[in-house]
């Protein structure tokens, strides 16, 4: 495996205060005992793979969990020992949120916070078993701001059960008023089998059926109010709304862009030079392998060239930036092409860089249902 070109690095943190019913990250409840044996880990592992790593990089992303649960110390520690890059972010839940945090993550190089909000509206967070209330929200986004952060990201989550249309206007109005550099606005996934299905599966099979005009109202409000709707679920500030700074997730788009990732942690998981692998989720087994100076168990999966151009097709047409076409054609299906380009759903033109293709706006919003059709 060639070394010293991968430019992202994704560190997981489990660590949680509770876990959401419709959560299915690597996740950890409480466990403040062991907050230090794991950034001890995460060193550690960082050390054996550091050699994959580009000097410098485009961009750290510290993702759980809640990596601002981890304490406060050790969550210092720990930023304090990764290596620099030009985007640093750290997702935070809301009532983590201190003016100490917010100080301590600006004075440990963080220059990026995704917030996860989900939710105005009580009652949904309730559903969702969220601690953090609205004022929570508001209050963290304040903290962060007086600690002088000027790229700050909200989630927001819709087809909540019990949500309604006007619910979910009146939760993109109250992000919106908060004037966030980012917005991230995604489908709840409820997966198959868990309690958050069980409790609530008649609902969310009405929800379902709702998503394509949630989908279409997200757009056009956020759109609306001045924000670029780069990717399927993202929007940012347009750089003459932000003195000329380019605010779409450089992490992200790393992914989206088919580009080279390590990650940490975990569950974390790593594609490079053709091979991806994720970490085991066990805490026990991570901590242990560790401990002994070893590598911690990983499955690896090797990725045959049809499949990664499989997957740059079907992650760089999320995208609105043309998809340049070089090598990729023989993931298309060529009928279908021609079909979708009839119908309007999706452009391809010969320029300069190549043959490119993009999604129309209408092809935008059917999203993967277009792409599924264009992948041979």
């Amino acid at each position: 495996m060639s070394g010293g070109g991968v430019r992202h690095l994704y560190v997981h943190l489990p660590f949680c205060a509770s876990r959401c019913g419709y959560c299915d990250f690597v996740t950890v409840v409480g466990r403040s005992g062991q907050h230090r044996a794991y950034v001890d880990a995460l060193l550690s592992e960082l050390a054996l793979e550091r050699e994959l790593l580009a000097p410098r990089l485009e961009s750290v992303f510290l993702g759980g969990g809640t990596p601002t649960f981890t304490e406060g110390a050790e969550l210092a520690r720990l930023l304090g020992s990764l290596p620099a890059a030009d985007e640093v972010t750290v997702e935070a839940n809301p009532e983590t949120v201190t003016p100490e945090l917010a100080r301590l993550l600006r004075e440990r190089g963080v220059n990026r916070v995704s917030l996860g909000a989900q939710s105005f509206r009580p009652h949904l967070l309730s559903v969702l078993d969220r601690r953090a209330g609205p004022d929570d929200v508001r209050s963290a986004v304040y903290a962060l701001r007086d600690a002088r952060f000027d790229n700050i990201s909200l989630d927001l989550i819709y087809g909540i059960p019990g949500q309604s249309a006007a619910d979910l206007d009146a939760d993109l109005s109250n992000a919106l008023a908060l004037e966030p550099e980012h917005l991230s606005c995604y489908e709840l996934e409820a997966k198959p089998g868990t309690r958050f299905t069980h409790a609530h599966g008649s609902e969310l099979a009405r929800q379902a059926e709702a998503m394509e005009s949630y989908f279409e109202h997200v757009v056009a409000r956020v759109t609306a109010a001045g924000y670029r709707w780069y990717e399927t679920a993202n929007f940012c500030r347009p750089p003459h709304l932000a003195d000329g700074r380019d605010l779409r997730s450089r992490h992200n788009l790393a992914y989206w862009r088919g580009r080279d990732y390590l990650g940490l942690g975990i569950g974390a998981v790593s594609t490079i030079d053709g091979q991806r692998w994720r970490v085991t989720p066990s805490l026990g087994r991570y901590l242990a392998a560790l401990a002994a100076g070893s590598r911690p168990p990983r499955e690896l999966e090797e990725l045959p060239p049809e499949v990664r151009e499989g997957e740059r097709v079907m992650l760089g047409l999320r995208l609105d930036e043309p998809l340049v076409l070089d090598g990729l054609e023989g993931a298309l299906d060529g009928e279908a092409l021609e079909r979708l380009e009839r119908l309007g759903l999706v452009r391809a033109e010969q320029t300069a860089a190549g043959r490119e293709l993009a999604l129309t706006e209408r092809g935008r919003f059917l999203g993967g249902g277009v792409t599924a059709d264009l992948l041979a």
